[in-house]
């Protein structure tokens, strides 16, 4: 091995330096560089062109480069105190830079810097600049005007003082970890960003349509956090950042990525590449989450509910989980019925359902009922009743039941639990539970008369639509039980119709004869509908009783067999069997009365 330092001589050798290396004194001119103004570059080697040859090979990653000694150890403090070797038949190079930041193309740069070469610093690559020259340790006890003084000069008057500048060089960062960290390049792009955007925001967001949106959202997840967080820091309006979250959001968490996982679990599986992501989305929808502002107008209920189905499909956090629950369920009433429909699955090595049970339940029903709990107990603490949010979300549960109906395998209970977990006076009408009802009835044939008496009774008849009534009377789906409710209550409602309409007629006696027309017409068409409903409730009524006379008359068949012999047999030796003769009858019947041979008939047809 060669150990090579410089050692400082006398003024009067000023003109030219001395190098000594071990037992050997090389002497380099003092204007060495100014015959190295080419150099020639291939695809894994690179070399600088000079009337002295090249002592010294560097290999970074997969380029070696065939340079000079001296212009290095001049300007980096790395090259001063390295052990130089000499090449073996293992190793091609002298000296190996692998863990430099930024790869063959910043060293290619530095390499120019140190022969004299011009170079220009530009955005994109200063970051890599400024932590390879941290790395080859090229400071001013070197060199005046050195190359980390240069970087740091160009990043903080250039970078730092604009936008786009800064955006540019936080990107650059995600590879020159943890110098890029440890040499503050990060934290000062994103404060610098932060405090633009805190200066700006308000006129953004009432000019253009968030054109700083885009550029955040390019960015990685912990860079974006940093800058939300000093957004926060500021003062920034809880609806600024709730829409710069939002925006992310959308960006790193598509909207058919979910659904995709979701509906990919019937192979079995996920992808090679589908399953490479899981960790970094899960991270990513954790940071988010832990953004958000705590105002529950800052985001939508759809985004919300988005957010909740990605952190269930990752594996994330149960205290996670709870906080989306919870913040979901103080907006509920702005959400969509299939934003609702959260699947039962999780993504991970291989897809799992959530649920131990062995039903393979399409919907997860018992997030939505837990984000329901939290809704009433908000709306209970709020002390509203009958106010447009629970009625909102009755029509928005109905939908819902309406949807998980279809699944063949969802639990009767967990349909009932769900359907009755609104509080009497929430809904207005009861149509749309019944038409969920009906739907769960006609997916379930197999299900138990009790089970279908159990559910019916969550819904009030009474609250049905005559339309609703007409079709609920002709349900054969329904229990008998249900359905004679249903007409009653169908009965109710045209009686109350038909005083509606009579004391109508009362008030305004005063309009035109049309009117009068007009109402009368209607008044008869409901009597018709009236007879029309007590007829066919009467028939039923019949046929109930006919079934039961029947089923009377089967469990005592068997005991009175015996008896109608017994009797039938008496009826044969009986007088009125013991005819005559035709010839016999015919003169007897010629010598009667007519009104005696009409009284015989009558009698003999009655008993046949």
């Amino acid at each position: 091995m060669m150990k090579l330092s410089v050692q400082p001589q006398s003024p009067a050798s000023d003109s030219d330096e001395i190098y000594q290396a071990d037992d050997q004194r090389i002497a380099i001119p003092a204007r060495f560089n100014a015959t190295t103004d080419s150099f020639e570059k291939n695809e894994h080697s690179w070399k600088i062109m000079s009337q002295v040859p090249t002592d010294l090979s560097i290999q970074v990653q997969d380029v070696t480069f065939y340079v000079h000694k001296y212009p290095l150890i001049s300007r980096c403090g790395y090259f001063s105190r390295v052990e130089f070797q000499f090449p073996k038949s293992n190793l091609n190079c002298d000296i190996e830079l692998d863990n430099l930041p930024g790869g063959p193309e910043t060293f290619e740069t530095i390499l120019k810097f140190c022969y004299d070469i011009p170079i220009n610093l530009k955005v994109n690559t200063v970051a890599a600049l400024r932590c390879a020259s941290e790395y080859l340790e090229m400071t001013e006890a070197l060199e005046d005007g050195n190359l980390i003084s240069k970087t740091e000069a160009f990043f903080t008057f250039v970078v730092l003082s604009s936008w786009g500048g800064s955006i540019t060089v936080l990107k650059s960062c995600e590879s020159l970890s943890p110098w890029a960290e440890n040499l503050q390049i990060v934290r000062r792009c994103c404060d610098s960003i932060a405090w633009k955007i805190s200066q700006e925001a308000s006129e953004v967001i009432n000019g253009e349509k968030n054109w700083w949106f885009e550029e955040m959202s390019t960015l990685r997840i912990d860079y974006f956090t940093r800058i939300v967080t000093g957004l926060r820091a500021r003062g920034s309006k809880p609806e600024i950042i709730g829409s710069c979250i939002v925006h992310y959001g959308e960006r790193w968490l598509p909207e058919g990525r979910g659904n995709e996982l979701q509906w990919n679990i019937t192979g079995g599986a996920i992808r090679e590449e589908d399953s490479r992501p899981i960790r970094e989305q899960r991270i990513i929808v954790e940071s988010l989450v832990s953004l958000l502002p705590s105002e529950k107008e800052a985001v939508s209920c759809k985004f919300l509910l988005k957010m909740l189905k990605m952190a269930i499909l990752y594996s994330a956090s149960p205290a996670l989980v709870a906080e989306l629950e919870k913040r979901t369920g103080l907006v509920l009433e702005t959400a969509d019925v299939n934003d609702l429909l959260i699947p039962s699955y999780t993504a991970g090595n291989k897809i799992k359902l959530i649920s131990s049970t062995e039903e393979n339940i399409m919907h997860n029903v018992d997030v939505v009922q837990r984000i329901l709990e939290y809704f009433l107990l908000y709306e209970q603490q709020q002390q509203q009743q009958l106010l447009p949010g629970p009625l909102a979300v009755s029509k928005l549960l109905d939908n819902y039941l309406a949807e998980i109906a279809k699944d063949p395998n969802l639990p009767v209970t967990k349909f009932q639990f769900l359907a009755q977990s609104l509080p009497e006076n929430a809904r207005k009408s009861d149509d749309g539970l019944y038409r969920a009802i009906d739907t769960y009835l006609k997916t379930h044939p197999s299900l138990s008369d009790h089970d279908r008496r159990r559910l019916c009774k969550v819904m009030n008849c009474g609250k049905l639509s005559v339309d609703a009534c007409a079709h609920a009377a002709q349900n054969d789906r329904l229990p008998l039980r249900t359905m004679i409710q249903v007409l009653f209550a169908e009965q109710m409602k045209i009686r109350a119709t038909v005083q509606g309409k009579s004391q109508t007629e009362i008030a305004d006696n005063s309009d035109q004869e049309s009117s009068w027309l007009s109402t009368n017409k209607e008044v008869k068409a409901l009597k018709l509908e009236l007879e029309k409903v007590k007829s066919q409730m009467a028939e039923m009524q019949r046929d109930h009783s006919d079934l039961q006379q029947e089923r009377q008359k089967q469990n005592i068949k068997q005991g009175n067999s015996s008896g109608w012999t017994i009797r039938w047999q008496r009826i044969r030796k009986s007088a009125l069997f013991n005819l005559k003769t035709d010839g016999e009858e015919t003169d007897e019947v010629n010598k009667r009365p007519n009104n005696i041979g009409k009284g015989s008939f009558r009698r003999r047809q009655s008993l046949s």
